[in-house]
């Protein structure tokens, strides 16, 4: 009797502590990290047993996701602000927010040469079309228009300006031609510390505020072991490695 009281409990504890063991994350994160965030999220795979469920979008859409109640458990921001937002509003639990990458914007073709590493190809205003990130939404086409006003050229482009509704849909329009240059997330056309095709300028961080990416803990993982242990493998070894091959700091 003993013996059969034993195993059940024995069971019974295998039972109860798998999920623990290994469980899911939803994630929210902004377009320009969702590639970087897959080769994390195996690593972490690899590491702990969760896996990650990965929704990416526009920062701002994504806030609006939440706000209506998405059941997301952490959220990777293209900015700052955002993450701070909703800590305030309660959304999101406070103390945990940190930033967790620097971005790098690029001005960007897939034709070898059309862009020079300078940037001079904006000056001379030759293209028909360049492509832009809402600027209202997503944190690296506020970069870009900062840029563009930096080098007084807002009004001489005006026209020309293709916007997307993220930097995934902006990188979309050049890499398809229908426009031939745009400002991009270097993280989408730099592998291994160099531009993986075409030609960019990786543009100067003096153009355009920092684009500080924040992560943050929200209220439905509050007390979940696995997001909690995410945000801390962001700030480890394993992470800073895939940050920097994508062209990120920290």
């Amino acid at each position: 009797m003993t013996s059969f009281r034993f195993l059940s409990l024995t069971l019974l504890a295998g039972i109860v502590t798998t999920p623990v063991l290994a469980d899911e994350v939803q994630v929210a994160v902004a377009a320009n990290f969702s590639a970087p965030l897959k080769a994390i999220g195996e690593k972490f795979a690899q590491d702990t047993g969760h896996h990650l469920v990965i929704s990416s979008g526009a920062t701002g859409q994504l806030y609006t996701q939440i706000k209506n109640g998405a059941p997301f458990q952490v959220f990777l921001s293209a900015d700052d602000s955002t993450p701070a937002k909703l800590e305030s509003e309660g959304a999101a639990v406070k103390g945990s927010r940190f930033t967790y990458a620097i971005g790098t914007l690029a001005l960007w073709s897939p034709k070898p040469d059309y862009v020079d590493e300078e940037g001079a190809v904006l000056k001379q205003n030759a293209f028909t079309h360049l492509a832009v990130a809402n600027p209202k939404t997503a944190p690296y086409g506020l970069a870009a228009t900062q840029v563009l006003a930096k080098l007084g050229l807002s009004d001489a482009v005006k026209t020309k300006l293709v916007e997307g509704q993220n930097i995934t849909q902006t990188y979309q329009f050049v890499a398809t031609g229908n426009a031939e240059l745009g400002f991009v997330a270097l993280s989408q056309i730099y592998q291994d510390g160099k531009v993986k095709e075409g030609s960019a300028w990786i543009v100067s961080a003096d153009l355009y505020e920092p684009i500080r990416q924040d992560a943050v803990l929200l209220e439905p993982g509050r007390d979940q072991a696995a997001a909690k242990a995410l945000l801390a493998y962001l700030k480890g070894p394993q992470a800073a490695a895939v940050l920097k091959a994508y062209g990120y700091r920290q």
